[in-house]
């Protein structure tokens, strides 16, 4: 019997095993998307991922790196490969992924909460305060983005309801 699965359907399969906390077969159904497809840049930080999940922080490493290489301007495989580097002990080199992570996606929350956990492990409390004043920032720029969304929805659904209310009026 052939497999004739494709790249994407093996990377799906991979982030449901992934989801379920079976990283060992997340990193089995992605070797199979990355042979199909070795330039699945997400297939490679979402194994890389996997293999941290797993504490091989070598390998993982290994993955963000052939992702960086296929997009240098990737800031998910940066932070991804700064919480490798802090795992092996690395704190330079974790820093600089978290900076460069940060410095592509000045948006990025998840960067700077890592950045201000390794700060504060290594005393550095005022950079640390800084990140997290950031991380505060976006939660409470996310809080209100979801309120305007369930605002313009609520409004959208009472409108819903009063075009219906007057149809069923007439």
């Amino acid at each position: 019997m052939t497999d004739n699965k494709d790249a994407k359907t093996y990377f799906v399969e991979g982030m449901q095993a992934f989801a379920g906390n079976t990283f060992d077969r997340c990193v089995t159904l992605l070797d199979q998307a990355i042979e199909r497809d070795a330039q699945f840049k997400l297939a490679l930080v979402s194994r890389g991922a996997a293999h941290l999940k797993l504490e091989r922080p070598d390998r993982a490493i290994a993955d963000f790196d052939r992702a960086l290489e296929i997009d240098s301007d990737y800031a998910r495989a940066y932070h991804l490969r700064g919480l490798a580097h802090e795992k092996q002990g690395s704190s330079d080199q974790s820093l600089a992924d978290f900076n460069r992570a940060i410095e592509l996606d000045p948006d990025y929350g998840a960067a700077y909460y890592s950045r201000a956990s390794l700060h504060t492990a290594l005393g550095n409390e005022a950079e640390a305060m800084e990140d997290i004043e950031m991380v505060t920032h976006f939660t409470q720029r996310n809080l209100e983005s979801f309120n305007n969304q369930h605002n313009v929805w609520q409004t959208h659904q009472m409108s819903v309801e009063n075009a219906m209310e007057t149809e069923l009026n007439r």
